[in-house]
């Protein structure tokens, strides 16, 4: 393991999507974003990417300098076709038109469709949030099936991620961010690359049996939902409304292409509620369930999206952690663009 300031990896993140095609306003703002997921403690949704996305960029998945185009659009609606850009950039501009509009009308919605790994979702709710709005967040992966349906025992659906945030007066947002399969994908990616075994009950292998060696799932097998029935039935409605109703695409085998498509909801309450009653609310309530006494002393209740500050304050400090086998991945990607290792190392050290 290699500790690295969040500072430095940015730097190299940077420097090697620039190289690899990315203008440097894009290089910049996906590595902020990928590095940030790694700041907060979703390492599958960090710099674990990199070596993926020049892949898929060399596919033709993803594109880079694409500017999205709006399709369709109306006082409270946009639909918005990525053109299969980079996530961090196309995510960006669907969060600050949805919010724009909501903030004059009181609630819109977004349909974003075709559009390259959209990154940690938790990002585009923490947008809204710092705007003072409620957000509800529904994301598919119509050309990347990993989930068996329960009583299934294949990849039908993707992880579709739900995410909703809620700001708080004068604190920090209540950010729910998970996904409807027991675990994003991109966690049995480090499991694998550290060379650890996953708790059962997450992934089965191509046969459709119990396992908790990673390797089974890259070998054909799926990831189950959580909740059994019920997060079955929670991803077949992320899917229909991230990729139907988004005008996007819902879980296909014929689509060849990995994208993302996401339906987005964004409400203002400043619009309705001139008098604050709704934040007084949100505040009575977050304090209310916070006041829970502890079942275990020292471990106070937390609300939806206290881990990720709490790490991102401790990692700011102490630099973000990275197994060998990332590390090597990241040199490699680096390499590929013409980025010696040596020169990559320089980057990173200190």
């Amino acid at each position: 393991m290699r500790t690295v300031a969040a500072s430095k990896l940015v730097d190299l993140v940077a420097a090697i999507m620039l190289a690899g095609g990315c203008d440097a306003h894009e290089a910049t703002m996906v590595a902020r974003r990928l590095v940030d997921s790694n700041l907060v403690g979703h390492d599958s949704h960090g710099i674990i990417r990199v070596g993926k996305y020049l892949e898929w960029m060399r596919n033709g998945w993803l594109r880079a300098n694409q500017s999205p185009s709006i399709v369709f659009e109306s006082d409270t609606i946009a639909i918005i076709d990525g053109n299969r850009g980079f996530g961090q950039v196309v995510g960006e501009f669907a969060g600050k038109t949805g919010t724009a509009k909501a903030a004059k009308t009181g609630i819109a919605m977004v349909g974003l469709r075709n559009c390259g790994h959209l990154g940690r979702v938790g990002d585009w709710a923490e947008l809204a949030a710092a705007e003072g709005q409620v957000s509800l967040h529904f994301l598919n992966t119509s050309g990347a099936q990993r989930v068996a349906p329960f009583g299934g025992s294949d990849r039908r659906l993707s992880t579709n991620p739900i995410t909703v945030g809620v700001p708080v007066a004068g604190g920090d947002p209540v950010i729910l961010d998970v996904t409807t399969s027991m675990v994003a994908e991109g966690k049995l990616f480090v499991a694998s690359n550290k060379g650890e075994n996953v708790p059962p009950g997450w992934i089965i292998d191509r046969h459709g049996k119990p396992t908790t060696d990673p390797k089974d799932f890259y070998d054909g097998g799926a990831l189950l939902t959580v909740g059994a029935h019920k997060g079955s039935g929670l991803s077949i409605i992320v899917d229909l409304l991230a990729g139907a109703i988004s005008t996007g695409r819902s879980s296909d085998p014929e689509d060849t292409v990995l994208r993302n498509n996401m339906l987005s909801i964004y409400i203002a309450p400043a619009v309705y509620d001139s008098d604050g009653a709704v934040a007084r609310e949100v505040t009575r309530f977050v304090e209310w369930v916070k006041a829970s006494p502890p079942a275990v002393t020292g471990q106070p209740v937390l609300l939806p999206g206290e881990v990720e500050r709490v790490t991102r304050a401790q990692r700011s400090v102490q630099g973000i952690a990275i197994d060998d086998q990332t590390l090597k991945d990241l040199l490699a990607a680096a390499a590929s663009v013409g980025i010696v290792a040596e020169s990559a190392m320089a980057m990173i050290a200190g």
